[in-house]
């Protein structure tokens, strides 16, 4: 089974008001999967609902075939989540956070434990008080939490909350590998986006409840159109010959260039014609977005603030 998670036309509906409003995506095995939106629009009550801490008001969520409705203990017997933080007893230690957690599940074994605290990196440390971990460390044994009794499917919120560039850099290196060599399915949810652009495979996009696209994160980020710088002697001219061509067109001038969106076949044609008119041209480069400047067109930037108050994230 390529697909482990199905969320089939979900809607959430609080004192009347519709949170979450038909939302439908997959997760398939081996792949990090990013849950983006604003602030209010709706990630950490889909993430609820996906592992059954709110109810469904309409539409199922199937983890491998089983419904989280009918068939509730076999679904998210499947899932490791860290919802917000991850929660433990300071006053222990790492390693008896692990003991009283793996009596929640079956068949968790000393080896077992012994093999997920050297997967997290935190050999060294597991005996320590919990009291005296970095953010970072807390982080990696929420993670070996999520881990211990071998779930197919890995859900963080805000995995990176709080952390420093290596702290994130690890829980990055971390999921990928986890991902790629385990073939899990990994959701994120994450305001952090040039994290997420290094990180995911996939995301999905929600505003205001609802579900605005999903897409592998470079045909996303990069679109059918691109951006090109094209350095001339005269921009003004070349302005001009563009407009008359394509008068709607969005063009950007600077001082010893034309920036404007281009299918990669048009190149040759705008060269001709600038060829033709005498306008020199120095270089042609493509001017890469990022999934920050994607995703800020992409919703306008607005919505979400209105749902603030409805959902914390």
């Amino acid at each position: 089974m390529d697909t482990l998670v199905e969320i089939q036309d979900v809607t959430k509906v609080i004192k009347g008001r519709t949170i979450i409003d038909s939302v439908s995506f997959e997760v398939k095995k081996g792949e990090v999967f990013g849950f983006l939106g604003p602030n209010g629009a709706g990630k950490t009550t889909t993430i609820r609902m996906l592992v059954g801490l709110i109810g469904i008001t309409s539409g199922d969520i199937k983890i491998l075939g089983s419904s989280i409705k009918t068939d509730f203990e076999k679904a998210v017997s499947h899932i490791g989540a860290i919802v917000e933080n991850p929660e433990m007893y300071k006053f222990l230690s790492g390693y008896q956070n692990l003991v009283h957690y793996a009596r929640m599940s079956k068949g968790v074994t000393k080896e077992k434990i012994d093999q997920t605290v050297e997967l997290v990196g935190l050999t060294d440390r597991i005996h320590d008080k919990v009291r005296t971990y970095s953010l970072g460390m807390r982080q990696r044994l929420g993670l070996a939490q999520c881990l211990l009794h071998d779930p197919k499917i890995l859900i963080l919120d805000e995995p990176t909350n709080g952390l420093d560039p290596a702290g994130i850099r690890e829980i990055r290196d971390h999921l990928r590998m986890l991902a790629r060599e385990r073939e899990m399915a990994v959701i994120v949810s994450s305001h952090l986006l040039s994290e997420m652009e290094m990180m995911c495979d996939r995301i999905g996009i929600i505003q205001n409840g609802k579900l605005i696209d999903v897409q592998h994160i470079s045909d996303f980020v990069q679109g059918k159109e691109k951006v090109y710088q094209v350095e001339v002697d005269d921009p003004e001219k070349a302005n001009r010959i563009l407009k008359a061509a394509q008068p709607e067109l969005p063009i950007q001038l600077t001082e010893n260039s034309v920036i404007l969106p281009l299918v990669r076949d048009g190149i040759p044609e705008m060269v001709k014609e600038f060829v033709r008119a005498d306008i020199k041209i120095f270089a042609v480069r493509e001017v890469t977005k990022s999934l920050e400047d994607r995703f800020l067109e992409v919703t306008d930037y607005k919505g979400g603030a209105s749902d603030a108050r409805a959902d914390s994230k």
